[in-house]
Protein backbone atom coordinates (compact mmCIF):
# COMPACT_ATOMS: atom_id res chain seq x y z
CA UNK A 1 0.00 0.00 0.00
CA UNK A 2 1.38 3.94 -0.66
CA UNK A 3 3.07 5.15 2.45
CA UNK A 4 1.49 8.19 4.07
CA UNK A 5 3.56 11.62 4.12
CA UNK A 6 3.29 11.74 8.28
CA UNK A 7 5.23 9.06 10.36
CA UNK A 8 3.04 6.95 12.88
CA UNK A 9 5.62 6.80 14.51
CA UNK A 10 8.41 9.03 16.00
CA UNK A 11 11.59 8.69 17.96
CA UNK A 12 13.46 11.88 18.62
CA UNK A 13 16.55 11.13 21.21
CA UNK A 14 15.83 8.24 22.42
CA UNK A 15 17.82 7.78 25.11
CA UNK A 16 17.90 4.13 27.49
CA UNK A 17 19.91 3.25 30.44
CA UNK A 18 20.33 0.26 32.61
CA UNK A 19 21.53 0.08 35.81
CA UNK A 20 23.62 -3.07 35.78
CA UNK A 21 24.77 -4.77 39.21
CA UNK A 22 28.51 -6.33 39.42
CA UNK A 23 31.46 -7.20 42.27
CA UNK A 24 32.57 -3.58 42.16
CA UNK A 25 28.98 -2.24 42.15
CA UNK A 26 26.28 -0.75 40.58
CA UNK A 27 27.49 0.79 36.83
CA UNK A 28 25.09 2.13 33.86
CA UNK A 29 24.84 0.32 30.70
CA UNK A 30 24.38 2.87 28.15
CA UNK A 31 21.74 0.47 25.25
CA UNK A 32 20.76 3.37 23.02
CA UNK A 33 22.29 6.77 22.94
CA UNK A 34 20.35 9.66 21.51
CA UNK A 35 18.69 7.67 18.20
CA UNK A 36 16.36 9.04 16.11
CA UNK A 37 14.32 7.54 13.67
CA UNK A 38 10.73 7.45 12.13
CA UNK A 39 7.94 4.83 10.47
CA UNK A 40 5.74 5.63 7.72
CA UNK A 41 2.32 4.29 7.44
CA UNK A 42 2.02 1.23 5.56
CA UNK A 43 6.42 0.31 5.25
CA UNK A 44 8.41 -1.41 6.77
CA UNK A 45 11.49 -0.47 8.06
CA UNK A 46 13.85 -2.80 8.83
CA UNK A 47 16.25 -2.26 12.00
CA UNK A 48 19.47 -4.05 11.97
CA UNK A 49 22.93 -4.84 13.68
CA UNK A 50 25.20 -7.22 15.52
CA UNK A 51 23.98 -8.71 19.06
CA UNK A 52 24.14 -6.09 21.54
CA UNK A 53 23.23 -3.32 19.40
CA UNK A 54 20.16 -2.17 21.03
CA UNK A 55 17.71 -2.86 18.27
CA UNK A 56 15.44 -5.49 20.80
CA UNK A 57 15.54 -2.72 23.27
CA UNK A 58 14.03 -0.15 20.79
CA UNK A 59 11.50 -1.84 20.07
CA UNK A 60 10.54 -2.40 23.84
CA UNK A 61 10.38 0.97 24.10
CA UNK A 62 7.85 1.88 21.33
CA UNK A 63 5.67 -0.45 22.48
CA UNK A 64 5.49 0.31 26.04
CA UNK A 65 7.34 -2.39 27.41
CA UNK A 66 9.97 -0.58 28.98
CA UNK A 67 10.77 2.84 29.89
CA UNK A 68 12.96 5.25 27.87
CA UNK A 69 15.04 6.81 30.03
CA UNK A 70 15.00 10.09 27.91
CA UNK A 71 13.97 11.50 24.88
CA UNK A 72 10.51 11.00 23.19
CA UNK A 73 8.10 8.43 21.51
CA UNK A 74 4.89 9.34 19.70
CA UNK A 75 2.87 6.90 18.46
CA UNK A 76 -0.26 7.84 16.21
CA UNK A 77 0.58 11.37 16.92
CA UNK A 78 0.10 10.50 20.82
CA UNK A 79 3.51 11.30 22.81
CA UNK A 80 4.09 8.10 25.12
CA UNK A 81 6.70 8.91 27.18
CA UNK A 82 7.02 12.09 29.93
CA UNK A 83 4.57 12.57 32.48
CA UNK A 84 1.46 12.11 30.41
CA UNK A 85 2.58 9.29 28.71
CA UNK A 86 0.95 6.44 30.52
CA UNK A 87 -2.64 7.72 29.63
CA UNK A 88 -1.52 8.21 26.01
CA UNK A 89 -0.02 4.84 25.51
CA UNK A 90 -3.44 3.49 26.49
CA UNK A 91 -5.22 5.34 24.36
CA UNK A 92 -2.94 3.74 21.58
CA UNK A 93 -2.36 0.58 23.20
CA UNK A 94 -4.62 -1.63 20.60
CA UNK A 95 -3.25 -0.27 17.86
CA UNK A 96 0.47 -1.48 18.35
CA UNK A 97 1.10 -4.95 19.38
CA UNK A 98 4.35 -7.14 19.54
CA UNK A 99 5.79 -10.45 17.72
CA UNK A 100 8.63 -11.80 19.86
CA UNK A 101 11.70 -14.08 18.31
CA UNK A 102 11.13 -17.24 20.64
CA UNK A 103 7.50 -18.65 19.89
CA UNK A 104 7.31 -21.17 22.77
CA UNK A 105 8.47 -18.40 24.81
CA UNK A 106 5.91 -16.17 23.85
CA UNK A 107 3.14 -18.63 24.32
CA UNK A 108 1.78 -20.13 27.84
CA UNK A 109 3.01 -23.80 27.88
CA UNK A 110 -0.53 -24.68 30.00
CA UNK A 111 -2.93 -22.86 28.25
CA UNK A 112 -4.68 -24.04 24.45
CA UNK A 113 -3.72 -21.93 21.75
CA UNK A 114 -7.04 -21.15 20.86
CA UNK A 115 -7.18 -19.40 24.32
CA UNK A 116 -3.95 -17.64 23.94
CA UNK A 117 -5.02 -15.65 20.70
CA UNK A 118 -8.70 -14.95 21.98
CA UNK A 119 -6.51 -13.82 25.53
CA UNK A 120 -6.33 -10.10 24.17
CA UNK A 121 -10.18 -10.20 23.04
CA UNK A 122 -10.72 -10.92 26.45
CA UNK A 123 -9.05 -8.63 28.39
CA UNK A 124 -10.44 -5.46 25.92
CA UNK A 125 -13.76 -7.05 26.84
CA UNK A 126 -15.04 -6.43 22.74
CA UNK A 127 -16.91 -9.68 21.70
CA UNK A 128 -19.06 -11.79 23.24
CA UNK A 129 -17.43 -15.75 23.92
CA UNK A 130 -19.29 -16.77 20.50
CA UNK A 131 -17.89 -13.64 18.88
CA UNK A 132 -14.37 -14.34 20.38
CA UNK A 133 -14.37 -17.93 19.57
CA UNK A 134 -15.42 -17.13 15.53
CA UNK A 135 -13.06 -14.23 15.61
CA UNK A 136 -10.37 -16.53 16.84
CA UNK A 137 -11.18 -19.27 13.97
CA UNK A 138 -10.57 -16.50 11.87
CA UNK A 139 -7.36 -15.79 12.75
CA UNK A 140 -6.02 -18.86 12.53
CA UNK A 141 -7.16 -19.38 9.21
CA UNK A 142 -5.79 -15.94 8.18
CA UNK A 143 -2.48 -17.05 9.24
CA UNK A 144 -2.65 -20.25 7.32
CA UNK A 145 -3.61 -23.03 10.60
CA UNK A 146 -5.94 -25.60 10.63
CA UNK A 147 -9.15 -24.93 11.65
CA UNK A 148 -9.50 -27.47 14.30
CA UNK A 149 -6.07 -26.75 16.15
CA UNK A 150 -7.65 -24.32 18.44
CA UNK A 151 -8.02 -26.68 21.06
CA UNK A 152 -4.36 -27.89 21.40
CA UNK A 153 -0.77 -26.59 23.30
CA UNK A 154 1.88 -25.16 21.81
CA UNK A 155 4.08 -28.09 21.99
CA UNK A 156 2.06 -30.19 19.79
CA UNK A 157 2.83 -27.66 17.15
CA UNK A 158 5.92 -27.15 15.14
CA UNK A 159 8.57 -23.59 15.21
CA UNK A 160 7.14 -22.28 12.25
CA UNK A 161 3.28 -22.85 13.31
CA UNK A 162 4.01 -21.50 16.89
CA UNK A 163 4.74 -18.20 15.17
CA UNK A 164 2.07 -18.38 12.77
CA UNK A 165 -0.51 -18.24 16.49
CA UNK A 166 1.54 -15.32 18.09
CA UNK A 167 1.17 -13.25 14.98
CA UNK A 168 -2.45 -14.53 15.01
CA UNK A 169 -2.73 -13.42 18.66
CA UNK A 170 -0.83 -10.08 17.73
CA UNK A 171 -3.88 -9.64 14.96
CA UNK A 172 -6.71 -9.92 17.40
CA UNK A 173 -7.44 -6.26 18.22
CA UNK A 174 -6.55 -5.00 14.44
CA UNK A 175 -3.42 -3.42 15.19
CA UNK A 176 -1.92 -0.61 12.35
CA UNK A 177 1.83 -0.90 13.99
CA UNK A 178 3.50 -4.39 15.05
CA UNK A 179 6.63 -4.65 16.09
CA UNK A 180 8.52 -7.59 14.91
CA UNK A 181 11.75 -8.51 16.92
CA UNK A 182 13.73 -11.33 15.50
CA UNK A 183 10.31 -13.07 14.15
CA UNK A 184 12.33 -16.04 11.90
CA UNK A 185 15.61 -16.62 13.58
CA UNK A 186 14.94 -19.26 15.65
CA UNK A 187 13.35 -21.14 12.43
CA UNK A 188 15.05 -23.12 9.78
CA UNK A 189 15.30 -21.75 6.63
CA UNK A 190 12.30 -22.69 4.67
CA UNK A 191 10.23 -22.00 7.76
CA UNK A 192 11.79 -18.30 7.54
CA UNK A 193 10.69 -17.98 4.00
CA UNK A 194 7.14 -19.26 4.70
CA UNK A 195 7.19 -16.50 8.07
CA UNK A 196 8.65 -13.54 5.86
CA UNK A 197 6.15 -14.33 3.49
CA UNK A 198 2.91 -14.43 5.85
CA UNK A 199 3.88 -11.35 7.33
CA UNK A 200 3.95 -9.71 3.50
CA UNK A 201 0.70 -10.77 2.85
CA UNK A 202 -0.56 -10.09 5.92
CA UNK A 203 1.02 -5.75 5.05
CA UNK A 204 -0.88 -6.01 1.72
CA UNK A 205 -4.03 -7.37 3.40
CA UNK A 206 -4.89 -5.38 6.33
CA UNK A 207 -2.52 -2.51 5.63
CA UNK A 208 0.27 -2.90 8.35
CA UNK A 209 3.10 -0.64 9.29
CA UNK A 210 5.95 -2.99 10.74
CA UNK A 211 9.41 -2.57 12.71
CA UNK A 212 11.69 -5.42 11.74
CA UNK A 213 14.37 -6.27 14.02
CA UNK A 214 16.96 -8.54 12.88
CA UNK A 215 20.69 -9.28 12.20
CA UNK A 216 19.67 -11.24 8.98
CA UNK A 217 20.52 -8.89 6.03
CA UNK A 218 19.44 -11.30 3.35
CA UNK A 219 15.90 -11.47 5.34
CA UNK A 220 15.88 -7.76 5.79
CA UNK A 221 16.36 -7.34 2.21
CA UNK A 222 12.86 -9.20 1.51
CA UNK A 223 10.85 -7.73 3.78
CA UNK A 224 12.04 -4.24 4.30
CA UNK A 225 10.70 -0.87 2.30
CA UNK A 226 14.03 1.30 4.29
CA UNK A 227 16.65 0.46 6.74
CA UNK A 228 17.94 1.57 9.80
CA UNK A 229 22.25 0.43 11.00
CA UNK A 230 22.62 0.31 15.03
CA UNK A 231 25.94 0.00 16.10
CA UNK A 232 26.31 0.37 19.66
CA UNK A 233 23.34 1.96 20.82
CA UNK A 234 23.61 4.50 18.00
CA UNK A 235 22.39 4.80 14.43
CA UNK A 236 24.80 4.82 11.96
CA UNK A 237 23.23 5.28 8.64
CA UNK A 238 19.53 5.16 7.00
CA UNK A 239 18.04 5.13 3.98
CA UNK A 240 15.60 3.09 1.31
CA UNK A 241 16.39 -0.58 1.36
CA UNK A 242 17.53 -0.44 -2.54
CA UNK A 243 20.03 2.25 -1.48
CA UNK A 244 21.78 0.75 1.92
CA UNK A 245 22.28 -2.53 -0.46
CA UNK A 246 23.53 -1.22 -3.71
CA UNK A 247 25.50 2.11 -2.30
CA UNK A 248 26.14 1.64 1.81
CA UNK A 249 28.16 4.47 2.91
CA UNK A 250 29.00 3.81 6.22
CA UNK A 251 32.26 1.60 7.07
CA UNK A 252 29.85 -0.45 9.38
CA UNK A 253 27.51 -1.02 6.68
CA UNK A 254 29.49 -2.27 4.42
CA UNK A 255 31.12 -4.75 6.66
CA UNK A 256 28.05 -5.98 7.43
CA UNK A 257 27.00 -6.33 3.94
CA UNK A 258 30.31 -7.77 3.27
CA UNK A 259 29.05 -10.57 5.77
CA UNK A 260 26.51 -11.97 4.06
CA UNK A 261 26.87 -15.08 1.85
CA UNK A 262 26.16 -15.47 -1.74
CA UNK A 263 25.57 -18.08 -4.31
CA UNK A 264 28.54 -16.91 -6.28
CA UNK A 265 31.84 -18.86 -7.02
CA UNK A 266 33.31 -15.87 -8.09
CA UNK A 267 32.49 -13.59 -5.46
CA UNK A 268 35.97 -12.73 -2.87
CA UNK A 269 34.73 -12.13 0.33
CA UNK A 270 36.00 -9.49 2.23
CA UNK A 271 37.91 -10.07 5.00
CA UNK A 272 35.47 -10.00 8.38
CA UNK A 273 35.25 -7.33 10.11
CA UNK A 274 37.48 -7.67 13.29
CA UNK A 275 36.86 -6.80 17.06
CA UNK A 276 33.89 -7.28 18.87
CA UNK A 277 30.67 -4.55 19.65
CA UNK A 278 32.34 -2.71 22.75
CA UNK A 279 30.79 -2.79 26.28
CA UNK A 280 27.81 -0.49 26.45
CA UNK A 281 29.02 -0.38 29.98
CA UNK A 282 32.07 1.53 28.73
CA UNK A 283 31.54 2.65 25.36
CA UNK A 284 34.81 4.34 23.74
CA UNK A 285 34.76 7.90 23.58
CA UNK A 286 33.95 9.75 20.16
CA UNK A 287 32.61 7.38 17.16
CA UNK A 288 31.78 4.00 18.94
CA UNK A 289 32.94 1.97 15.84
CA UNK A 290 36.33 3.89 15.68
CA UNK A 291 38.33 0.70 17.47
CA UNK A 292 37.26 -1.54 14.63
CA UNK A 293 36.44 0.75 11.53
CA UNK A 294 40.07 0.64 8.82
CA UNK A 295 39.31 3.93 7.82
CA UNK A 296 39.89 5.71 11.10
CA UNK A 297 40.84 9.22 11.36
CA UNK A 298 42.15 10.97 14.41
CA UNK A 299 39.00 12.92 14.83
CA UNK A 300 37.15 9.77 14.89
CA UNK A 301 38.17 9.05 18.17
CA UNK A 302 37.35 12.43 19.83
CA UNK A 303 34.56 13.77 18.60
CA UNK A 304 30.96 11.60 17.93
CA UNK A 305 29.29 12.17 14.39
CA UNK A 306 26.37 13.29 14.20
CA UNK A 307 23.37 11.35 11.62
CA UNK A 308 23.26 14.16 8.58
CA UNK A 309 21.49 13.89 5.20
CA UNK A 310 22.99 12.38 2.39
CA UNK A 311 20.62 12.32 -0.11
CA UNK A 312 17.41 11.62 -0.43
CA UNK A 313 15.82 10.06 2.59
CA UNK A 314 19.26 9.07 3.49
CA UNK A 315 21.23 9.59 6.19
CA UNK A 316 24.98 8.50 7.58
CA UNK A 317 27.20 9.33 10.90
CA UNK A 318 30.43 9.17 9.71
CA UNK A 319 33.27 12.06 9.65
CA UNK A 320 34.33 10.60 6.43
CA UNK A 321 31.05 11.77 4.56
CA UNK A 322 31.29 15.46 6.35
CA UNK A 323 34.68 15.33 4.98
CA UNK A 324 33.54 14.58 1.26
CA UNK A 325 31.01 17.27 1.49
Amino acid sequence: MPMADAPIVEARGLTKTFMVGHAGGVSPLHALDDVDFDVMAGETLGLVGESGSGKSTAGRILVGLIPATAGSVSLFGHCITGRDGSAALRAVRSRLQFVFQDPFAALNPRMRVGRSVAEPLEIAGKLSRRDRNDRVAELFELVGLPKGSTDRYPHEFSGGQRQRIVIARSLALNPDFIVCDEPVSALDVSMQAQIVNLLMDLQQRLGLTYLFIAHDLAVVRIISTRVAVLYAGSIVETAPKHDIYARPQHPYTKALLDAVPRPDPAFVRARAISGEVPSLLDPPPGCRFHPRCPLVMDRCRAEAPKLLSSGKDRQVACHLFEAAR
